[in-house]
């Protein structure tokens, strides 16, 4: 038989790069807890249906996209695509409108799209979002780009810049929608295939064309912030007065639509210049028509996703320094020192020490130099006479400086341990 390999488009996350998922995860939850922002988890599979009226039978997503399957039960499932649509199924059915007030989620885990697989870009991927309902208010859209925002400098990124539209509400965007069918209908023959499709179906989403002839043809296209109502204007007016008083900066491109139709007013997209192609790492905007046609109340809301497969290409490539130390690396031979190791061991992690216990039984040669590769800050050795003397050759791998001290002292004085970890850290390795 063949050998059995990963999916085209699915890849294993291996523990050398496990170290950026975990640190990128724990910053934005720390942000977002500190922002007041509790996490969901919903299911991966849902419904059919709450992807096709919440996304738009008319995107790409659901039209060419989804993994869609029948169940035993003849049921219609699909592997969510985004986590927008799930997270405002959970509201509704748990009744959180009727708590009242806002209420500021957040969620990370797999989604899934059939497209063709590329850096950055899997069919199976991941996301960490944020979505507030409850909210008409501007300062709700510039809370959650601030969110955004400060979740990147966090991690370090940097050449990121924001690009900012409002699509305006449902009558906005009809009347756009009707002014760039005229303008593009002389044009259908020299749009490219995809673009001649949407031009009855999804419009708006030409303006996304990567295609060269047709972006030229959209140079002239009517611009959708000269059909914003003078309501939808003020309001764009004041999300971006509020950014500006954030101190975030940003630019606006009038051809930002966002590919799911649930979106009104505010669009946005973070965007990275060392992405190449797909150099957006962050995305969202408001969605103030989704809940209510999810069978739930009108409620105002607005969000974003981050690419966390993007979002580590970035990290990678600035050679961000990731992921937790190793404090010591135990290496023991003997019959008694090895089982004292194990309980050394044990009783280090309790106190809150990253051990890692050479399990080999191999010659003291080996084990040394598993050590030295471990990336550990100090080794600490067991053999026949320090079990007896129930002590520990503790060698800091950075300096080579060694000493003999009681396993008793090591449990009992952790703060001091402690600091001498953070010591040799700072010690540069000779």
């Amino acid at each position: 038989m063949g050998l059995i390999q990963a999916l085209r488009g699915t890849r294993d996350i291996l523990p050398a790069e496990i170290g950026y998922w975990q640190w990128v995860e724990s910053n934005a939850r720390g942000i977002l807890s500190r922002a007041a922002y509790q996490e969901i988890r919903t299911p991966i599979f849902e419904q059919t249906d709450l992807f096709e009226r919440g996304i738009g039978e008319a995107t790409d997503v659901v039209g060419k996209e989804m993994y869609t399957f029948k169940d035993r039960g003849e049921r219609s499932l699909t592997l969510r695509p985004e986590g927008t649509a799930g997270a405002v199924r959970a509201y509704i059915e748990h009744g959180f409108a009727a708590q009242g007030g806002v209420q500021r989620l957040w969620y990370c885990g797999p989604m899934f799209r059939y497209e063709r697989p590329q850096a950055g870009r899997q069919r199976q991927f991941h996301q960490i979002g944020v979505e507030v309902l409850g909210s008409p208010s501007p300062r709700a859209d510039a809370e959650v780009i601030a969110i955004a925002t400060d979740v990147l400098q966090t991690l370090g990124l940097k050449d990121l810049s924001l690009n900012l539209n409002s699509i305006g509400n449902p009558d906005d965007r009809q009347r756009y929608r009707e002014a760039l069918v005229a303008y593009l209908t002389p044009y259908k023959g020299d749009l490219d295939i995809d673009s001649q499709d949407r031009l009855t179906r999804n419009p708006l989403r030409i303006l996304d064309s990567k295609d060269g002839r047709t972006q030229a043809i959209l140079q002239n296209a009517p611009s959708i912030l000269e059909h914003l109502n003078p309501n939808s204007k003020q309001r764009f007016d004041q999300v971006q007065e509020l950014l500006t008083q954030l101190g975030i900066r940003f630019e606006i491109n009038p051809r930002l639509v966002r590919g799911l139709d649930y979106y009104t007013h505010t669009v946005f997209e973070i965007q990275s210049t060392d992405l190449g192609a797909q150099a957006t790492v962050c995305a969202g905007g408001r969605y103030d028509g989704l809940v209510s046609e999810l069978g739930g109340p009108e409620t105002p809301a607005v969000g974003w996703a981050i690419g966390l497969e993007r979002l580590i290409i970035l990290l990678q490539q600035q050679q961000a320094v990731v992921g937790s130390k190793t404090d010591f690396y135990l290496v023991s031979k003997g019959e008694a020192a090895e089982s004292q190791a194990l309980v050394l061991a044990q009783a280090l992690r309790q106190k809150g020490f990253t051990v890692e216990l050479d399990l080999s039984s191999s010659a003291f040669g080996k084990q040394f130099k598993r050590a030295d590769r471990s990336g550990a800050v100090a080794c600490l050795i067991l053999g026949d006479t320090e079990a007896e003397t129930q002590t520990v050759q503790l060698k800091w791998l950075g300096t080579g400086e060694q000493e003999s001290i009681a396993q008793s002292d090591l449990l009992t004085k952790p703060d001091e341990l402690r600091q001498q970890i953070v010591d040799h850290t700072l010690t540069p390795n000779t």
